[in-house]
């Protein structure tokens, strides 16, 4: 299956995932170019994360917020958990390794991950070049408020108090690359 495909695939799953199933008022489709962020407006997270909104929480009613991340340099976020969301990544370039729950994977382009929700998981980038991880949540929730403020902050990591606003707790510390 071609990468393209299996994103499309992977993304209409979980749109499905995150929606109620209430009538909704059809929207327009919406398009976002490669490399583009949803609203024109990419972040910059913890100095060395670029990230691009690609469906926002308004997009689906909530039930889905994706985002794409390029990781310039090795690390990534505490361990923590979401109380309300599944959290799905998808590798598309580099090298990153995971931990949900106990277990420890080791992820490159093409494998994908779903974290449910309540339970911990952390994870880095690993890789010698620049990387680009797809990751979504379903529902949204204030994960897109989570990235908003995250980027106006120095040390997002050390904010306990906005993971908490925005439905997560952190239980440890980022994963170590020693």
């Amino acid at each position: 299956m071609e990468r393209r495909t299996f994103i499309e695939a992977a993304i209409v799953s979980l749109v499905g995932f995150g929606q109620s199933t209430a009538a909704q008022t059809p929207a327009p489709g919406i398009f976002v170019e490669h490399g583009a962020d949803r609203f024109k407006h990419p972040y910059t997270i913890a100095g060395s994360n670029e990230v691009a909104f690609k469906v926002a929480a308004q997009d689906t009613h909530k039930g889905l917020f994706i985002l794409e991340q390029v990781s310039l340099r090795k690390g990534g976020p505490p361990r923590h958990l979401h109380h309300a969301q599944e959290e799905w990544f998808y590798v598309m370039e580099g090298e990153y390794v995971f931990e949900i729950g106990q277990q420890r994977m080791r992820m490159t382009p093409g494998d994908s991950l779903v974290g449910p929700r309540g339970v911990p998981h952390v994870w880095a980038y690993v890789g010698e070049k620049p990387g680009k991880i797809m990751i979504g949540f379903a529902p949204a929730g204030q994960m897109e408020r989570f990235f908003i403020e995250a980027a106006k902050l120095r040390d997002f990591a050390a904010d306990q108090k906005l993971y908490r606003e925005c439905g997560m707790d952190v239980v440890g510390p980022p994963l170590s690359l020693a």
